[in-house]
């Protein structure tokens, strides 16, 4: 039994192999893939041809040139397949067509109000989803849906949102799959966000680094020796809901004082919200900030000194090469960022600090529900070579 399982398992891991270095490289050649996997020319042409038949790669015009059999670059699929990404928020949900190289079709953006229930937040997508995939004609292999709040990917369901509770405990991947006939996978966005950095921008090299999410939550995605850190129960990272200030602000999550509550985006437009004495969102308090018309210095210094906090309690438990932080606040002013990383300075263990840079991150959240989408086309294939 074991002579038979093992030749079929080396294939998919080949396979996968394969549709990693073309996602890593770009369009390559089967003799440039021969020539960075390491695996024989043949068996290169049986795991392309597997991902030729399954609709991943496509195949170019042949090359010029070129000599004997002539040479056609493989791609990655970018006009037979897409896959959509859905970025669920607290107060309004995205949802996106891609190709499998990554590429969003701006043309396919649609923006939804968040719904009121849990049915209603399915029907809306479902509806949204049939609607692009009907649009462009192409055929849609898999759905990613970046979620706020903990995950059990491995279940497929959404655990706890404090700012999305419509989702709490409802098993996401399983009525969105059973409805579409397709393939689909949560992540937890902070998560997602670490997927399309590692993917698509700064952290294409890197085998450890940490995301710290700090739009309408505060979440924190961490690859740890090249691979996403989830926990026995996909839920490890969670940073948010550490407490402050016992005696703070209430948290979604129903306790007082929580990090998110004072070192985020939501944090940062709620502080400017209760100064002007009307509520605004973070595009808002960063607009009004910016023109002048809101003066903000002591809001901005308490956002940033908790926010140094949570990046040095982050470089201090992960020893990260690189700590990447998305969010719009150091929009806000310039220096900032700047004024963040000094402070961080103050806090962080200085060995660990000094092997880290910190970056502001250049993914979205529509990249990490694509990159959640890809990595479970990904996965599908095979079991990664270790």
């Amino acid at each position: 039994m074991t002579a038979k399982i093992r030749p079929q398992l080396l294939r998919r891991m080949t396979v996968r192999r394969i549709l990693e270095l073309l996602q890593e490289q770009g369009p390559s050649t089967r003799a440039e893939l021969t020539r960075l996997s390491g695996i024989s020319a043949p068996t290169v042409s049986k795991a392309v041809a597997s991902l030729l038949e399954s609709g991943l790669l496509e195949e170019g015009e042949a090359l010029p040139g070129s000599l004997g059999r002539p040479g056609k670059r493989l791609r990655l699929a970018t006009e037979k397949a897409q896959v959509i990404g859905v970025v669920l928020d607290a107060g309004r949900c995205e949802l996106v067509t891609a190709s499998l190289d990554g590429t969003i079709d701006e043309e396919q953006i649609r923006r939804i109000p968040t719904p009121g229930s849990y049915q209603g937040l399915i029907d809306t997508l479902v509806a949204e989803a049939v609607e692009v995939s009907a649009n462009n004609g192409i055929t849609t292999l898999a759905m990613g849906v970046s979620v706020p709040g903990l995950t059990n990917r491995r279940r497929g369901t959404a655990v706890f949102s404090p700012n999305l509770h419509i989702t709490d405990g409802r098993p996401l991947s399983h009525d969105l799959s059973e409805r579409l006939g397709l393939e689909c996978t949560i992540f937890q966005e902070a998560q997602a966000l670490c997927l399309a950095e590692r993917m698509y921008n700064g952290a294409r090299a890197l085998e450890d680094f940490v995301v710290l999410d700090i739009s309408t939550g505060l979440g924190l995605g961490v690859f740890n020796n090249g691979r996403l850190l989830e926990g026995h129960s996909g839920l490890a990272g969670e940073l948010g809901h550490v407490t402050m200030q016992p005696d703070g602000r209430l948290c979604g999550c129903g306790n007082r004082g929580c990090l998110e509550t004072l070192a985020t985006d939501t944090a940062l437009a709620w502080l400017v919200s209760q100064r002007i004495g009307r509520q605004v969102d973070i595009e808002g308090a960063v607009d009004l900030i910016r023109r002048g018309e809101v003066q903000a210095d002591a809001e901005l210094r308490s956002v940033c000194e908790y926010l140094s906090i949570a990046i040095a309690a982050a470089i201090n438990l992960f020893n990260p090469s690189s700590l990447f932080v998305h969010g719009r606040a150091f929009d806000a002013r310039d220096g900032l960022f700047e004024l963040v990383c000094e402070m961080t300075g103050r806090r962080a263990l200085a060995p660990s600090l000094k092997d880290c840079t910190i970056i502001r991150a250049r993914c979205s959240k529509r990249q990490g529900a694509v990159a959640a989408a890809i990595q479970s086309l990904t996965d599908a294939v095979g079991p990664t070579i270790a």
